[in-house]
């Protein structure tokens, strides 16, 4: 939650910046995001240059990673199919639509979306509903967890209110991509008549994201008393199967719900980050290179389906930090800017009646 609300102010600046500094591509399209605006706006083509080779390696080492491993975990723990075939399957769909470029990518994007959170809002929704005696007491467990030292490790108690920190800044990273930057790229291609209209958007993602959506699904979990559960092989229920295990804990058979809302939205976050990706290996090699690019980030695919859910988790924050330090750089030192841009934006809408 908190990094919730802080990221909806990132979201913001990064989104605000991307636009204002875009440019037009040969194809006629708009392209932009960080490596724009640190050069342009901040004149070092080095920062630029580290953002885009950092974002090459998070799309590749932790955008389709995590999201392939999340549904090869709830595919396997829900209908018994092997991870490896889960993950050929996505390699293979990711590799079609990404053939089709961004216009392709929008057009799955727009139908998979919509109908994943009106699928999964909806299924949560009636799980609290049905618990609604339940919630108090489950926002105390989440606040008294992340708080609390009850969870110590090597002797103090302090560390694990340090572990539920840096886990929660993964996680809110991840989920909501303030910070990173990369959904900025995206925001630069919008079509928009000024620079803070397409940023209110763009902030409203990580409210969507982080606020909403991870909290029904952390209450849906902390009403369900599944945490602990074990799977048919004795492994703590984890991921996505956790979800699942909540969901149907309370709706017997619910559990598709997550499985199909889940598999449509990671499909289409891997999409996106194969666009950003994509976006930042054009920065680097043009063109010519993002045939290549796009091969590579589809085979990636399968090992992110495969491997471990930690090694996953590991690889994505390392490659996602490396990527949020130049972007960050960028973003505080071009601050002024952005209050600027704001308050021309403010007065453009007292003028429209808003």
């Amino acid at each position: 939650w908190c990094i919730g609300l802080i990221g909806m102010a990132i979201k913001y600046a990064e989104a605000l910046l991307a636009v204002r500094y875009r440019t037009t591509d040969k194809n006629g399209e708009m392209c932009g995001g960080p490596m724009h605006f640190i050069e342009k706006g901040l004149g070092s083509r080095f920062l630029a240059v580290c953002f885009a080779l950092f974002g090459v390696c998070a799309a590749m080492g932790g955008g389709n990673m995590i999201q392939a491993n999340s549904v090869a975990d709830v595919m396997e723990s829900s209908l018994s199919i092997a991870p490896w075939l889960t993950g050929v399957v996505l390699a293979a769909g990711t590799a079609l639509t990404l053939a089709g470029g961004i216009k392709g990518i929008g057009k799955v994007a727009s139908y998979l979306v919509p109908f994943m959170a009106i699928l999964y809002l909806t299924g949560g929704i009636t799980v609290l509903v049905l618990k609604a005696d339940l919630i108090p007491a489950a926002f105390g467990m989440i606040l008294s967890a992340a708080f609390k030292g009850q969870a110590a490790v090597g002797g103090f108690a302090g560390a694990s209110v340090w572990a539920a920190i840096r886990l929660g800044l993964s996680r809110g990273l991840s989920s909501s991509e303030a910070g990173l930057g990369t959904a900025s790229i995206a925001a630069a291609a919008a079509k928009t008549d000024y620079p803070g209209r397409q940023a209110l958007v763009s902030m409203s993602g990580a409210f969507i994201s982080t606020i909403v959506m991870c909290t029904i699904t952390g209450l849906v979990i902390a009403v369900a008393g599944v945490l602990g559960a074990q799977k048919a092989n004795g492994a703590v229920l984890d991921g996505a199967s956790l979800t699942v295990a909540a969901f149907n804990s309370i709706l017997p058979g619910s559990g598709w719900v997550v499985t199909i809302g889940l598999v449509f939205f990671a499909f289409s976050t891997i999409l996106g980050w194969g666009y950003y990706g994509e976006k930042c290996m054009e920065y680097l090699f043009h063109e010519r290179s993002i045939p290549y690019y796009r091969i590579l980030f589809s085979l990636m695919v399968i090992p992110g389906a495969t491997w471990d859910l930690d090694l996953v988790w590991r690889i994505a924050d390392v490659t996602n930090a490396l990527m949020a330090i130049p972007n960050l750089l960028g973003v505080l030192f071009l601050s002024r800017l952005v209050y600027t841009e704001t308050r021309q934006f403010e007065t453009i809408l007292k003028k429209e009646g808003r």
